[in-house]
């Protein structure tokens, strides 16, 4: 029997006594809790595998030492539980959404999810939070009594960070919240800034190691040549690599302290007795101080102007939006060229347009790079 472990948590924190529980029941788990079974469930998914071979920034075969959405999310994890721990959150819910909140993602980043979702248009459009969510809830096929991971309320409602009103309205109760200007739990909010100071930071580190941008051009953005500056005057021999390194975990220390300090001070102001408490608040209450807002900002910025627009990134964009937009293309032209287990002919028969374009859209999202590469040239030039 499982010793429930979670008393130490704040009264405002996610527990398995205050879950939504899960679309369809099941018996509570022996030896975890519910939310670690949602971070189990999502590690052996299919989907959290592929992220191994799917885009960051640079795509994946580039080289083995950029960072990969697998790796990604791992990082986010890893900040997430820090935090969640700090502010006495729930650390497992924390860590089943940081694992979860990327599967959605196409082949080659967001390159892959603009075209695929510019090729959606006339059937509804693709955003890679729901496709997340449409993953863990449809597409992973394991159990033997639903479709999908049947993962928490608490889990799902972390997955899905944004959504338009006309999608959350087809959502049930995970929609409300948008529909009636809701807050999600502290451990979704968290995750959701976790990933932005992950996925900034370790893109500094993948742009210096590609030598993209320089260090010099970083210093332009206070955040980093604060703690570059320091690191030259204590450690001027250290070689260069261990410099920047030094660096970034300053980085991500002091933006983590910050949001910690901040955010505790925000739920002391709000005083919520529940989790439901927090969700009735009409902003956030896990944020960044004013200055450290700003400063990541910059960050945010800088990289977009030097590095993700660089011709080289944007080089792989632009073979990446050919190769997504000729695939869809193919396989909506011609399903029979879709695998066999997607390409039933009864079951094409009875497809519309709009169904069709979404089993293309699931098929598509789900590659990671390489197969994404290989598909489009087995089609293509056989």
């Amino acid at each position: 029997m499982y010793v429930n472990q979670q008393s130490h948590l704040a009264a405002y924190a996610a527990t398995d006594q205050s879950s939504r529980g899960r679309l369809y029941s099941e018996p509570e788990p022996e030896h975890r809790s519910c939310y670690q079974r949602d971070r189990d469930r999502i590690i052996h998914a299919s989907a959290f595998r592929r992220l191994e071979y799917k885009t960051q920034v640079f795509v994946n075969h580039e080289g083995d030492m950029f960072r990969t959405r697998l790796t990604h999310s791992l990082e986010v994890a890893q900040i997430a539980r820090t935090i969640a721990r700090a502010l006495k959150l729930n650390e497992d819910l924390a860590e089943a959404i940081s694992l979860a909140h990327d599967l959605g993602h196409t082949p080659f980043g967001h390159a892959g999810q603009d075209t695929l979702n510019t090729c959606m248009q006339p059937y509804g459009g693709f955003e890679h939070n729901l496709q997340s969510l449409r993953i863990v809830d449809q597409l992973e096929e394991k159990y033997a009594e639903f479709d999908g991971l049947n993962l928490t309320y608490e889990t799902r409602e972390g997955i899905l960070k944004h959504c338009k009103q006309s999608k959350a309205e087809e959502l049930g109760e995970l929609g409300q919240r948008f529909l009636n200007g809701q807050q999600s739990s502290l451990e979704a909010q968290m995750v959701n800034i976790a990933d932005t100071i992950a996925y900034n930071n370790h893109d500094v580190d993948d742009g210096l190691r590609s030598g993209l941008i320089t260090e010099e051009q970083l210093c332009e953005t206070a955040l980093f040549e604060e703690h570059f500056t320091y690191v030259l005057k204590e450690w001027p021999k250290l070689e260069r690599k261990r410099q920047v390194h030094e660096t970034i975990r300053r980085m991500i220390n002091e933006l983590t302290i910050d949001l910690v300090a901040t955010s505790a001070k925000a739920i002391k102001a709000a005083n919520p007795q529940t989790i439901n408490d927090v969700r009735e608040q009409s902003e956030p209450l896990i944020l960044f101080s004013e200055n450290f807002r700003a400063k990541n900002l910059e960050m945010k910025r800088f990289l977009r102007d030097h590095l993700y627009q660089h011709y080289k990134v944007h080089r792989m964009t632009v073979r990446a939006d050919r190769i997504v937009k000729g695939l869809f293309e193919a396989f909506m032209e011609d399903p029979l060229l879709l695998p066999h287990e997607k390409n039933q002919r009864k079951q094409l028969r009875l497809e519309n347009k709009q169904q069709l374009a979404r089993r293309v859209a699931d098929y598509v999202a789900g590659m990671t790079d390489r197969y994404a590469i290989g598909e489009h040239e087995r089609i293509y030039f056989g």
